[in-house]
């Protein structure tokens, strides 16, 4: 006895793992295809794009957005080509733009995100040297002149004598094509192959570059790129710290600029322990000075993910921009600028310094050094660290295991569950690694992952449950809303194609005006501009929960309270109908925009009871509305023209819409009716209209009282209170019409003030 329960727990557990172990297996394949792509077997391009837009999107919801005073940016904006002349400027102009910055607005350090590389002839001083050296040899004093003047004249020297000595970073930029051009002249390298004794860096690799002219070079010796890494959407994440060229590591602009405030600390990459030769992926970069060491950490690139502060641009509001047309006209207080770091770069859009980033698509790259540099003067920055493919592979295994062994046994709320609290707790503790101690770490495989577990685990629990509702979806997709089949298949016995008496509410709509547009219009484009008023008429007919019974040239049928039965079908119905003339309107305004001309509608509403089912032939039939209900609702649209209104409604569905004011517009007796009917026009819900409008249908409604008691000086006395405009002008019109040819008959004791309507 004692041994017989746990073997019949162990046979009642195998005969579970029996029946559940496919769905085991199905549970389990998301992990193994989350594996496959964090591991690098088989990437996903999908994924890391999923990756980078949720990296976007984090990093945009928490800029600070606030301004750092640390970092000033000298513009070369549009204003400043405006009125200092076209790019590239004199090397005058930058001495002294450098020496304003430099002297009287005692900046720390000044880096330049533009490169020097060509020499300036701009001054005009090679020509006068050559003229000296021919025709003008002879010339008396031409010589001693020019020499006295050479100093003034020569821009690239003066540029050359205001940078030297000074805190000044100059920039350039590394290529990498065919023919490995190279111009000017580069800085030394902050990390040789001597230094490295055989291991190489993994980093950004290049074979060319442009750089300054040689005497810029010698007077201010310190330079960095500022090459950008954009990753294959072409956004700019991340800016690398060193580049490679030709076996020797050079730094960044922003690199150089912080090295610079700090007094030049000598450059070491921070290697991991006993990795002595070959390919090494650097945990950091090194600054070491008076026995201090400051790491700033990179990726595998020797790169830093760039904490963008905010926007971006002189109106971004993250660092504070400059024209540089003020600083060299000195227009500056003087000293305004002190202890700052200044970085002089461009937002004109011809000088192509705009690059795509996270944060704006039209970014200043030199507002991208200068957060990089406000990343390094706080000292903590945003991180992706070298074990965070460690750590992806964990989180996957972790939720991969829980998810596939957990699911199969769970019904369909414990499973969605399950889920949203695996996705609330990966989505937190990434937030939290993010916010609390700047780490970057892979986050789309495990949501996905995730996300793909639950999806598999509904198709398979419910697939019986899936394919009543493609059959259904089959007998009623083409006229009921999605949201409404859902809402039949949870009882699918409850529905069917049999035709049954049944109180519903029918709409006719009638688009007018297309006679005019088919004049001015192509037949195609015309057929474009059907199919978009349809479509987004249909859009409303199913935001209301109508059925679309069919269209029928210019004309839409629908009806409310089948196949799904709908209390409320008659207020859904009068409000589809103000939806879809607001519908028209908005149509109407893009016409007036391309010159068309606007066009009309005109909307019948009536509630009662009408058979509704599958009928028509053997050869085609269609779910539909038949019965005297349904043909008053078709007389009721005609109706429209004649008053000049859009909805004209009967008075079974304004009982049956009390949350609606309505406007009674006449009692008609139309063809195939011989008792009169009472017509209605809604104006909006209840708590849409105001107090001027119901004080407007309040004298209306005095004046049909008149009408039909044949006051006739009561109606003259209302007739100039009455409103006029759209919904009102035709109606006017109808009853000035009416009054004219009833007002010369005698009074009639037995007039009930009906309107006879033969036609259609």
């Amino acid at each position: 006895m004692e041994t017989s329960a746990p073997a019949g727990k162990l046979s009642g557990w195998r005969r579970a793992l029996r029946r559940r172990g496919l769905r085991l297996l199905v549970a389990c394949l998301p992990l193994l295809l989350g594996l496959l792509h964090a591991t690098g077997a088989w990437r996903l391009p999908v994924l890391e794009r999923f990756d980078q837009i949720i990296y976007d999107a984090r990093l945009r919801a928490t800029m600070p957005r606030t301004l750092d005073d640390r970092i000033v940016i000298v513009d070369l904006d549009e204003r400043s080509l405006e009125e200092i002349g076209h790019w590239p400027w004199g090397r005058d102009k930058l001495a002294r733009l450098t020496q304003e910055l430099l002297q009287r607005q005692q900046a720390a350090v000044i880096g330049f995100d533009v490169v020097f590389s060509e020499p300036d002839g701009s001054s005009g001083l090679e020509h006068l040297q050559r003229l000296a050296q021919g025709p003008l040899r002879q010339a008396p004093g031409y010589a001693q002149a020019l020499q006295q003047l050479a100093p003034e004249l020569d821009f690239d020297q003066r540029f050359a004598q205001a940078l030297q000595g000074q805190n000044v970073v100059l920039g350039y930029y590394f290529t990498s094509d065919r023919d490995g051009g190279a111009r000017g002249q580069l800085p030394a390298p902050v990390v040789t192959e001597h230094m490295l004794q055989g291991r190489r860096l993994a980093s950004t690799t290049w074979n060319g570059y442009g750089s300054n002219i040689p005497l810029l070079a010698h007077a201010a010796p310190v330079a960095g790129f500022f090459n950008a890494i954009a990753d294959e959407d072409g956004v700019v994440r991340s800016l690398p710290l060193l580049a490679q060229y030709q076996g020797q590591y050079y730094e960044s602009l922003a690199l150089a600029v912080f090295r610079t405030l700090l007094g030049l600390p000598a450059v070491r990459p921070s290697l991991p322990a006993g990795i002595q030769a070959g390919n090494t992926t650097a945990l950091g970069v090194e600054l070491q000075q008076d026995g201090r060491s400051l790491l700033l950490p990179t990726d595998d690139k020797l790169a830093v993910l760039v904490p963008y502060r905010g926007p971006g641009g002189p109106r971004g509001g993250s660092f504070a921009y400059l024209s540089a047309a003020d600083v060299l006209l000195g227009r500056l207080p003087a000293g305004s600028l002190q202890d700052k770091v200044v970085l002089v770069g461009s937002t004109a859009p011809g000088l192509q310094d705009l690059r795509a980033t996270p944060v704006g698509g039209a970014y200043p790259g030199v507002e991208a050094h200068a957060n990089l540099i406000a990343r390094f003067l706080d000292g903590h920055g945003l991180v992706q660290p070298d074990y965070a493919l460690g750590y992806d592979i964990v989180q996957i295994g972790l939720t991969g295991l829980l998810l596939g062994l957990w699911l199969p046994w769970l019904g369909a709320g414990s499973a969605l569950a399950l889920c949203a609290a695996a996705l609330g707790l990966l989505t937190g503790l990434h937030l939290w690694l993010y916010l609390a101690h700047g780490l970057v770490f892979p986050l789309a495989t495990a949501l996905t992952m995730v996300l793909l577990a639950f999806a598999l685990h509904m198709s398979w629990g419910y697939f019986v449950e899936s394919r009543t509702k493609r059959g259904l979806a089959q007998l009623f997709g083409t006229y009921v809303p999605p949201e409404l089949v859902d809402e039949m298949v949870r009882e699918p016995e409850r529905y069917s194609m049999q035709a049954a008496m049944r109180e519903l509410t029918v709409m006719f709509c009638d688009i007018r005006g297309f006679t005019t547009l088919s004049e001015r219009m192509e037949p195609v484009a015309l057929q474009a501009l059907l199919n978009t008023l349809f479509s987004r008429l249909t859009e409303v007919i199913r935001r209301q929960r109508g059925t679309i019974d069919k269209y029928m040239g210019d004309c839409v049928m629908a009806f409310w309270g089948a196949p799904v039965a709908e209390p409320q079908h008659a207020p859904l119905a009068v409000q589809a109908a103000l939806d879809m003339v607001q519908a028209v309107h908005t149509v109407n305004a893009e016409h007036a925009a391309r010159g068309l001309p606007a066009i009309g509608v005109g909307v019948g509403l009536n509630t009662g009871p009408m058979c509704v089912g599958d009928m028509g032939s053997d050869v085609r039939r269609s779910y539909t509305v038949i019965g005297d209900a349904v043909n008053l609702g078709s007389r009721l649209e005609g109706l429209c023209k004649a008053y000049g209104v859009e909805i004209v409604a009967s008075e079974s569905t304004r009982a049956q819409a009390p949350g609606f004011v309505w406007q009674e517009l006449d009692r008609v007796r139309v063809k195939g009716k011989e008792q009169a009917v009472a017509i209605y026009r809604p104006l909006g819900p209840r708590d849409a209209i105001g107090a001027a409008e119901h004080e407007a249908l309040e004298r209306w409604h005095s004046w049909l009282a008149a009408f039909r008691a044949q006051d006739w000086l009561r109606c003259d006395a209302l007739w100039p209170l009455l409103p006029t405009g759209p919904g009102w002008d035709g109606l006017r019109s109808f009853y000035a019409q009416r009054i004219q040819e009833r007002r010369v008959l005698p009074y009639d004791p037995g007039w009930d003030a009906a309107t006879q309507f033969d036609t259609k």
